[in-house]
């Protein structure tokens, strides 16, 4: 059976009177653990969000062959004693970039972009915007630029991930989309940074 991919939201609530000890050591078997199901591909890609002050949240893109095999794997992770966990699954898409060809830049910037789509009904042109969008899509890959492409569950989502410079190259690249010229697309964009359990770190630390 194949697996499918799931973003996970993950967010810690550590109770009032925890002391900092066994937080602590919770957190390192988190780690060890997270290392255990990266090596075996259940945990692909781990960020963090942008956060307020006193926020604990993650972002994982995780492998599982169902969303029973995913719970398994969720609620066996340490941290989940104090966590609640927002599932979303993803879908395939048809311009979705090879995953895993090229490594990650680890002196670029990450993004997750949520495409939402909407054709007006006097559209025209349209076989020709989507076709141009796969072309523009393929030549962001070819570049390096767009990682991952993935259809969500609502009718006519995506959700993208990118490895930029800053936000202004975001802009520009996003810009250039043909759907986004023809005034389709609207997108919500969340900047990430590393998170020190992530997979693609240790594999460019073991380069």
């Amino acid at each position: 059976m194949g697996q499918t991919e799931y973003l996970v939201t993950m967010t810690t609530h550590v109770p009032d009177g925890v002391d900092d000890a066994e937080v602590a050591e919770v957190r390192s078997r988190e780690a060890a653990n997270t290392a255990r199901l990266a090596e075996r591909g259940s945990v692909l890609r781990l960020w963090r969000p942008p956060l307020s002050p006193g926020q604990w949240r993650s972002i994982g893109l995780f492998a599982a062959t169902d969303e029973t095999e995913l719970e398994r794997i969720l609620s066996a992770m340490p941290l989940r004693k104090w966590r609640t966990d927002e599932v979303t699954p993803l879908d395939l898409h048809p311009n979705d970039p090879a995953a895993g060809v090229v490594p990650r830049d680890p002196d670029a910037s990450e993004f997750l972009t949520t495409f939402t789509v909407r054709v007006p009904a006097n559209a025209r042109d349209i076989d020709a915007v989507m076709a141009g969008e796969a072309r523009r899509a393929g030549q962001l890959a070819d570049q390096n630029k767009l990682r991952r492409l993935w259809r969500l569950p609502e009718q006519g989502r995506a959700l993208g991930l990118w490895q930029v410079h800053d936000t202004e190259e975001l802009t520009t690249l996003l810009g250039s989309l043909p759907m986004t010229a023809a005034g389709w697309l609207s997108i919500d964009t969340v900047a990430l940074t590393p998170h020190p359990s992530d997979p693609a770190l240790a594999r460019t630390a073991a380069r």
